[in-house]
């Protein structure tokens, strides 16, 4: 098959780890940039990378690219290209433009002026044009400006890959799945290996590494965009889903523990492990960390901890973070542990050396992933 071009995003602070994750899947020439990764393949590589990626959120196929003074440079971009060759006027249109340093002044004018363009295109060929439907598009068009260049993509995901085909319960600060793999990542966890979550909230943590465990295509259980381009082989889509099915080992207990405080939490964690077929995976337990023994002799620790927004909150947790050092250095030896917060002053009232910090987006919340690797007898900070 042919080699075209794509681009992947994902979460702000994985690229260079989604762009190791494409080359294993296929994809050439990859060349990470801020919040995605640019790569060539062929379609197969694609339904691949949709199919098998943990750390991406949408695969985009770009259709075109070139330079532009307004917007009706871009209309007209639009307007030439064959969009009857790859997708049908009876399916519904959604249109997204996002922009960096871009002189254009509206943005949503440019997302008006490319679907008037394909809508345009549609009727003076077939006298139908598409509908448009900004919940639950069958296509997705995706427009990118520059200072003067434009790029246009047609998606092949659909809905985002972090949903993962399943609908999730969410705790007060949600983490998406394809965030968490590549915190499980940069924790340097592998199948096997102890994970405990002690503030594991609606388990999203606990999910990834079970799913991971098992060797579950993270893409097996729904459907994609590409489902509904034309000229995408069905018959190879086919085999590759049948592939990742064969290679899914089943449900077993896994080394995978959830620690709450709250019931409520833990029965978010519970019916997520549920919904995914995953409940006899990991063992949870509504207990207070601070009262807590480590579940195996060695292992590793990832959480997202509480934070607070409010000043009695952050008083409060500014009399935690120190309590959950000592239980670190007192139960926890032989140990790494990695705390992923938006809460900068973590590092310094744990009281415990902190030895690798990496930057990382949750959305447009810029966070921290903290690396504490507990010896007995050092690494306590005064």
């Amino acid at each position: 098959m042919p080699q075209e071009s794509f681009f992947a995003t994902c979460p702000r602070g994985l690229e260079i780890m989604m762009g190791e994750e494409l080359s294993q899947l296929g994809a050439t020439g990859v060349t990470p940039v801020d919040a995605g990764v640019a790569f060539f393949g062929s379609r197969e590589t694609a339904m691949r990378a949709n199919l098998e990626s943990r750390l991406a959120s949408r695969i985009l196929w770009l259709r075109d690219t070139g330079v532009y003074t307004d917007a009706q440079d871009i209309y007209e971009a639009a307007l030439r290209l064959p969009w009857e060759q790859w997708v049908s006027p009876d399916l519904t249109l959604r249109v997204d433009t996002q922009a960096h340093r871009s002189p254009l002044k509206s943005l949503d004018f440019v997302t008006l002026r490319v679907k008037d363009a394909i809508c345009d295109r549609f009727r003076d060929r077939f006298q139908k044009r598409p509908s448009v439907d900004t919940r639950a598009p069958d296509m997705r068009v995706h427009v990118y400006v520059t200072e003067n260049r434009y790029h246009l993509y047609l998606d092949t995901t659909g809905d985002a890959l972090f949903k993962r085909g399943l609908r999730m319960e969410a705790g007060l600060a949600p983490l998406k799945k394809n965030l968490a793999a590549g915190i499980l990542r940069l924790a340097d966890w592998r199948p096997g290996v102890s994970l405990l979550d002690p503030f594991c909230g609606s388990g999203t943590f606990l999910v990834e590494a079970a799913e991971q465990a098992l060797d579950r295509a993270p893409g097996l259980g729904r459907t994609f965009g590409f489902e509904k381009l034309q000229g995408w082989p069905q018959d190879i889509w086919r085999t590759l889903k049948a592939e990742a099915a064969g290679r899914s080992q089943p449900p077993r207990p896994l080394p995978l523990w959830g620690y709450d405080l709250k019931g409520d939490a833990l029965e978010s964690a519970r019916h997520n492990l549920t919904a995914a077929g995953l409940q006899d995976c990991v063992q949870l337990k509504q207990v207070n960390f601070l009262e807590s023994s480590p579940p195996a002799p060695s292992g590793i620790i990832v959480t997202n901890p509480p934070y607070g927004v409010r000043m009695g909150e952050q008083e409060e947790l500014a009399r935690l973070y120190p309590l959950i050092g000592d239980v670190l250095k007192q139960r926890y030896t032989n140990w790494s542990a990695y705390f992923f917060t938006a809460d900068r002053r973590l590092t310094q009232l744990i009281r415990l050396k902190t030895s690798r910090k990496t930057p990382l987006f949750n959305g447009a919340l810029e966070c921290r992933l903290f690396e504490i690797r507990i010896m007995a007898g050092s690494h306590r900070k005064t």
